[in-house]
């Protein structure tokens, strides 16, 4: 059979475009590598709990028709993300707010804590940040930055702060109010019975082949292809390949009712290995008698490694630079995603994307 629209990766960029399409009369054929739907937002029910596989993903939009675009699928509960960061022995509230400096510094209001960080960033005097240690203390000070920021993103991105580059932070918000709520939009929760199931409601009535490597598929015809992997890879790496941060999980069942009390848990150590700990049956408000937890480590990415992070810097945005403009010459290729893209992208982001290419190419 030959499709109209080949759709590599069933992740939410391919599952939006395919369920577009097909309101529109298009037959999609939608393949991919692994073994399930979704993409990074799967999710797999163990005892109940539904355990997200790559890690914690909680929707979150100012955006309404996105808003409302979503819950076509799926009813979203009222989980707000406010994580907690460990510190030595010390716990703290994230993002950087009045609880977290209350804490950090006994005081109490917006007008102290003001101050410390004033006075901080006076007597450092970095007039011009050379690295990103550099660029932190200028925007925090040295408390928020040696306690909360240094250890976690030297793990995140495998060196030192001062072997990374000043522009990688461009701010760090800090609030001067007692709010925990991680994000700023309007619209936030996770899916009641998790991911997996939104998107296949996405693809319900479309054809998906699991399993299934675009690079030697052999025996499908299409009109146009719609792709969400790697750029480069597409490109057989002729310039090269473009470099990624991946992450692992180590995920564990324990016999408890409740592990850490709050579904992320960040370690801000370098020496602690991993960066955060999931326990996911908090994303749903679970009650179950046992608990799953993820403890996540972040490496260097290497062929053969899921890629999860872009390395948006400058040598790499000129490579794929090079890379888009082969893609804009395909007459009969969309790249799609963050792989394809070689962006990171938020979920409603990708979905405003995939939108915006099917009012496009449909």
């Amino acid at each position: 059979m030959k499709y109209d629209f080949l759709i590599v990766g069933a992740g939410l960029f391919g599952a939006a475009f395919a369920h577009e399409a097909k309101k529109k009369g298009k037959s999609c054929l939608v393949i991919d590598r692994r073994d399930h739907i979704g993409g990074n937002v799967y999710t797999e029910e163990i005892d109940g709990i539904q355990v997200h596989k790559y890690g914690a993903h909680i929707f979150h939009t100012s955006n309404r028709k996105i808003w409302e675009y979503v819950n076509q699928f799926a009813e979203f509960n009222q989980y707000v993300n406010a994580p907690i960061a460990v510190y030595k022995d010390e716990l703290y509230n994230l993002p950087f707010n009045m609880n977290t400096f209350s804490k950090m510094w006994n005081i109490r209001t917006p007008e102290e804590a003001k101050e410390i960080i004033a006075k901080q960033i006076a007597n450092l005097d970095i007039q011009e940040p050379q690295n990103l240690e550099e660029q932190a203390l200028s925007l925090v000070g040295r408390d928020v930055y040696e306690k909360l920021i240094k250890g976690y993103t030297e793990k995140q991105w495998g060196r030192d702060c001062k072997e990374l580059p000043a522009f990688i932070i461009k701010r760090l918000p800090l609030r001067f109010t007692y709010d925990n709520n991680y994000f700023n939009d309007r619209y936030q929760g996770i899916p009641i019975g998790g991911y997996t199931r939104l998107v296949e409601r996405m693809l319900e009535h479309i054809p998906v082949r699991l399993n299934t490597d675009f690079f030697t598929l052999e025996d499908v015809a299409y009109d146009r292809l719609i792709f969400t992997g790697q750029i480069d890879e597409y490109y057989r790496y002729q310039f090269g390949p473009l470099q990624y941060r991946s992450v692992y999980f180590e995920t564990e069942r324990l016999e408890c009712e409740n592990y850490q009390g709050n579904a992320v848990v960040n370690y801000t150590q370098r020496e602690v290995p991993y960066t955060r700990i999931i326990e996911h049956k908090h994303f749903e408000f679970g009650k179950q008698p046992v608990t799953i937890i993820s403890r996540e480590y972040s490496r260097e990415w290497e062929p053969g490694v899921e890629p999860y992070y872009p390395v948006n810097n400058e040598e790499n945005d000129g490579l794929y630079e090079r890379y888009r403009q082969l893609g804009k010459a395909e007459e009969r290729v969309v790249f799609g995603g963050r792989l394809g893209q070689y962006k990171y992208y938020d979920m409603d982001k990708v979905l405003e994307a995939a939108l915006a290419a099917a009012e496009q190419y449909l």
